[in-house]
């Protein structure tokens, strides 16, 4: 009999438990989703480090490191491989594109997946090992022949194999390129055999690549005793395929601890609202089911299979749609693929994810239980009583003359917003969230524009940015900057309080680099200091005017440098201009040229080829911030659209368990003689107050909300909030608009009022 009460009743208020399941759906597959997305990039990313002996640490010198040194590093207690490693820019015959050839003297440090094909051999002398990516944009198959050259030097070789490594997960060229774009760079592998036939019986290699379980300091005060030197030594946190991999992960992680918990909380707590108003308004047959005899254990068992229901069905479906957002935002043919070259793209869930959604059941069942106890208290014939709510105080307003100048709708409107605090404080709670998710989703979305907009469509000035080869001496590089007619930049790696940052310095006379000030604003570079970031700034406790000092690695040598202003930089450096840095005596190496000349031009003109290296035109690196920000929109743009559907969801069924809760106060004005149209007019009136009350108060807090996030976000952009029409106009669209289509939904069940309700109800 109660299992067909329990069906009976569950079809009875369909449209309420099916907006719960939607509720729950959507709050558990946010959450789920989001959490799942930085997961199974940390899973996946750290399986495919470790399998391909991703370095921990890497020595990077200028003169190269012999065996003997790289077998003193192998030395140290505590590190368990280490292998000599260089990776040179060269250019692919037919296309001219940048390719590195990368050579690792033992293959379980810095080395690669086989995805097809030959597995490596490190004494075959004409063998090539490709990236898959750059072999499928490229045309490229298994036994073609490939020819790279480097200046004079020529490398030919038959693919052996297609592979992925982690050395060029994120496998861009250098840190001003964000996207990969596998039509233009790649990468190959030879082995150390091949390497030294090439070089006629020379070997060069630039660093050393450690596996250590040590702390960087234990490191390197072993490697500089060992080798007798200051060594310039990186750690993985500062290598691009792991940096900003785990950026990534650490961006995801960031956006899933408050948005997605922001929107599962709003789900819950409506939802269980709407279980707990719903377990009210059967009052009467829980009174019913008293009377004939049945057992208030059993009756609230009953009541309290409604919520586990709910709780376990939207659970379900809330994981399954969880996952898909998941593999939606992180699969191999999404946005992510276009970032990340990974071998395998499994979908990963934190335990405790798991451990959240029992919890989230558990409550939906617990509210349900308390619900159903606290009907039965009393007699029967108490229970049988419907519902009423607690009588009222007069408010105070009441007794003031303005009250009286008040019209009726005014008054009966306030006076049930009192007299229902808990309906009206969850509609406003409901309103107030969904303004908090929408404000920050559009307000994170018009940053993110403002930021890409300003830092790279505005800072990059230039047509072309000319990369030199490392043995071009200043005098020539000068030379072709007047050539080119060009501005240019000199950049290496220098020490500060023990981190590796870049140290930059730039002669930007034609304006073709800019730089971008704490207020977005564009700056220019003075001659009376050096510009740092605001991580920088912060992480070295400084302020402007204080001095500072960076030490050159390999060297004694240390500059004193005084900070003369703050920028929004991509990566951690130091900026300068080149007339401070002749004042301060630096040496320096002048790599980076930025002309107005189209790149197709300099491809063509050999005056000064054996000079360059890589060429790269404004619109390549443009092209890969677009690429780059459809992997934000993507996130944003997914939250968005579920914070509208769970807007639409969560007032509408708010203002349809407040109907039912009002149908006899309702039912008495039909018969007092108020028309449908009035009493949907009251309807709509109150809610637009609570609507523009939570709105109100979700703006600030949505901007405070978004605020946490990019200060969250800092460690990877130095961004600031920018706000944009979306932020303002769009919200308020939605907003009011799903607050006004509910309400005129609801008031559309005016017509379906019994009035004689009105005169059975016992008060």
């Amino acid at each position: 009999m109660l299992f067909k009460k329990l069906l009976r009743t569950i079809w009875h208020y369909k449209a309420q438990f099916i907006s719960m399941i939607i509720m729950v759906l959507l709050g558990i597959g946010v959450f789920v989703g989001f959490q799942g997305e930085w997961y199974s990039i940390e899973k996946d990313t750290y399986s495919f480090y470790n399998s391909t002996g991703f370095a921990d640490y890497r020595l990077v010198s200028e003169t190269g490191y012999s065996l003997e040194e790289m077998n003193k590093i192998s030395e140290i207690e505590g590190v368990s491989k280490a292998s000599r490693y260089i990776s040179i820019k060269t250019n692919e015959s037919k296309e001219n594109d940048v390719v590195a050839v990368t050579i690792t003297t033992d293959y379980e440090v810095s080395g690669f997946k086989v995805i097809d094909g030959e597995q490596y051999d490190k004494n075959a002398l004409d063998a090539i090992w490709i990236s898959d990516q750059y072999a499928n944009k490229n045309n490229y198959k298994l036994n073609d022949n490939i020819t790279l050259k480097y200046g004079s030097i020529s490398i030919t070789g038959q693919i052996k194999g297609l592979i992925k490594s982690s050395e060029y997960l994120i496998c861009t060229p250098d840190e001003n390129q964000m996207m990969p774009d596998f039509n233009t760079y790649g990468y190959v592998y030879i082995s150390p055999a091949m390497y030294k036939s090439v070089l006629g019986g020379f070997e060069f290699y630039s660093e050393i690549h450690a596996i250590s379980s040590l702390s960087k300091k234990e490191f390197s005060d072993s490697a500089n005793e060992k080798l007798g030197k200051t060594n310039l030594i990186l750690t993985k946190n500062e290598i691009i395929s792991f940096s900003e991999a785990q950026g990534e992960a650490t961006e995801g992680k960031t956006m899933a601890s408050i948005l997605p918990v922001v929107f599962l909380g709003i789900a819950v707590l409506i939802m269980a609202t709407t279980m707990q108003r719903l377990t009210i308004n059967e009052k009467t047959q829980i009174g019913t089911l008293k009377a004939l005899g049945f057992r208030d254990a059993k009756i609230v068992k009953h009541y309290t299979l409604f919520g586990l229901f709910i709780g376990v069905v939207g659970s379900i479906l809330g994981i399954g749609f969880g996952y898909f957002i998941a593999w939606f935002i992180f699969n191999p043919n999404g946005s992510m693929g276009t970032y990340f070259d990974l071998p395998d793209w499994g979908i990963h869930m934190p335990w405790w994810t798991f451990l959240v959604v029992i919890a989230v059941i558990l409550f939906m069942t617990l509210i349900s239980y308390i619900s159903a106890k606290n009907m039965l208290k009393g007699t029967a014939s108490d229970a049988l009583k419907p519902y009423t709510p607690k009588a009222m105080k007069r408010l105070k307003i009441e007794d003031s003359k303005s009250w009286r100048k008040l019209k009726f709708a005014t008054k009966w409107n306030l006076r049930d917003l009192f007299r229902h605090k808990a309906r009206s404080g969850m509609t406003l709670f409901g309103v107030f969230g969904c303004t908090i998710l929408l404000i920050a989703s559009f307000l994170m979305m018009d940053s993110m524009v403002g930021f890409v907009n300003k830092f790279y469509y505005g800072s990059l000035n230039y047509e072309s940015q000319i990369s030199l080869k490392e043995e071009t001496t200043n005098e020539k590089a000068l030379e072709i900057v007047s050539y080119y007619e060009a501005d240019y930049a000199a950049s290496t790696n220098v020490s500060l309080n023990e981190e590796a940052i870049a140290m930059d310095i730039y002669d930007v006379s034609h304006n073709y680099v800019r730089f971008l000030d704490k207020d977005m604003n564009y700056a220019s570079l003075k001659d009376d200091g050096v510009y740092i970031g605001q991580r920088l700034i912060e992480s070295n406790h400084l302020k402007i005017g204080d001095e500072f000092e960076v030490a050159v690695f390999g060297s004694d040598i240390k500059y004193t440098l005084k900070l003369a202003g703050e920028l929004r930089t991509l990566t951690k450096s130091v900026i300068m201009s080149e007339n401070y840095a002749k004042e301060k005596g630096i040496n320096y190496k002048i790599n980076q040229i930025y002309t107005n000349k189209n790149k197709a031009d300099i491809n063509k003109d050999t005056i000064y080829s054996d000079y360059i290296s890589i060429v790269k035109s404004r619109n390549d690196i443009i092209k890969s911030f677009d690429s780059f920000m459809e992997v934000m929109y993507v996130m944003i743009g997914a939250l968005i659209v579920l914070s509208i559907i769970l807007g639409v969801v969560v007032l509408y069924n708010l203002g349809t368990m407040s109907y039912f809760e009002r149908y006899r106060e309702l039912s008495t004005l039909k018969v007092v003689g108020f028309k449908d149209k009035k009493i949907g007019k009251l309807l709509i009136t109150q809610n637009m107050w609570l609507t523009i009350i939570g709105f109100l108060i979700g703006f600030p807090s949505g901007i405070g909300v978004t605020y946490i996030l990019v200060k969250a976000l800092a460690s990877e952009y130095e961004m600031k909030l920018i706000f944009g029409w979306m932020t303002f106009v769009i919200p308020i669209i939605l907003v009011f608009g799903v607050s006004l289509l509910v309400s005129w939904l609801v008031s559309k069940k005016n017509k379906k009022i019994n009035m004689v309700e009105a005169l059975k109800v016992p008060e």
